[in-house]
């Protein structure tokens, strides 16, 4: 199948064009490159820089590669940016989202996989989190993205977009080629290892009073080949009926307990400074992906912290060699 990924130079588009190539689709990455990285996008993969907002440049892209699907994957998604300054969220992420929408449905492309986060149930009463939970975001990152999930059903009712929304908890990891490179970085395996890497000082663990295992927050992992894999299962429900699914791995671990894998996997010390807790994190923030495993058999394979932290670590040490 061609498919068209917006966003696709990014961390998860590019293990994502991997995995697709891998089982034999086409895809053809669409990226401004506001935030991702033009060598990250798979060698002979059709690259067409553009922005979402630039309507005659993504019909053009649409008509001449034939897709037949687009996986959404552009946003930006730094949820402190985001309270900062919700417009730049509701602009890029709703409204040129809903610009997409509708030069797919000028040019006859119904089939749409949304790229959606844990961030639309804000802090959830009950853990592991299930698609059925409240959706109750608390920040504009995860406004926008349920607003836009909420556009699609009504596109669905009106129009006949078949759509499933893919909702990402905790990405990391890496590939031997593709891993994490955000300016400015907030994902804290990235995090921990840069200080193992000597390119910080220290990690902040922001509150150990929590009612964890050890009074840090307690996040699921979900490795970044098993959340791409989930991406090409669900364009088979696409011929079925539109859904929302949760992408984790339904455990979980602390901050410490991550800190402490990655002192192991490196051999480096890593210091840490305790900070006041961040308002509005959850203690525990864990999903259940138990519908997707009953309707697609989508299961992860990469659900070991160590292989987890070893493949992001292997991957640094690979690109930054002059840095470690």
């Amino acid at each position: 199948m061609r498919i068209l990924i917006t966003g696709g130079a990014g961390y998860i588009g590019s293990v994502l064009i991997e995995e697709l190539l891998a089982a034999g689709h086409h895809p053809i990455v669409y990226d401004n490159l506001s935030r991702g990285h033009r060598d990250a996008v798979a060698p002979d993969t059709p690259f067409i820089q553009g922005d979402l907002r630039d309507e005659s440049s993504l019909e053009r892209t649409l008509l001449e590669h034939k897709v037949e699907a687009v996986m959404h994957l552009a946003a930006h998604s730094l949820v402190g940016e985001s309270v900062e300054d919700p417009a730049k969220y509701y602009i890029n992420n709703l409204l040129s989202g809903i610009g997409l929408l509708e030069i797919m449905r000028r040019v006859g492309v119904n089939r749409l996989i949304f790229s959606s986060s844990a961030a639309v149930y804000g802090e959830p009463a009950t853990q592991p989190v299930t698609e059925s939970a409240a959706l109750l975001p608390t920040n504009p990152y995860g406004e926008t993205k349920l607003a836009f999930e909420r556009a699609c059903h009504w596109y669905q009712r009106a129009y006949g977009l078949r759509f499933v929304t893919l909702r990402y908890f905790n990405a990391a990891g890496a590939t031997r080629r593709c891993g994490e490179r955000h300016d400015p970085e907030t994902h804290l395996i990235p995090i921990v290892l840069q200080v193992a890497a000597g390119l910080r000082t220290e990690v902040e663990i922001f509150g150990d009073d929590y009612p964890t295992r050890d009074g840090t927050c307690l996040r699921d992992y979900i490795h970044v080949s098993d959340l791409a894999r989930a991406h090409i299962l669900a364009l088979d429900q696409l011929e079925r009926s539109s859904e929302a699914f949760n992408l984790g791995c339904g455990g979980g671990f602390t901050v410490l307990e991550v800190i402490e894998m990655a002192r192991k996997v490196t051999e480096r010390a890593i210091p840490v400074r305790m900070a006041p807790r961040l308002a509005g994190d959850p203690a525990v923030l864990v999903a259940s992906s138990e519908k997707i495993a009953k309707a697609l058999g989508w299961a992860p394979q990469k659900q070991d912290l160590r292989e987890i932290i070893s493949s992001a670590w292997e991957w640094m040490r690979n690109y930054r060699p002059n840095r470690l």
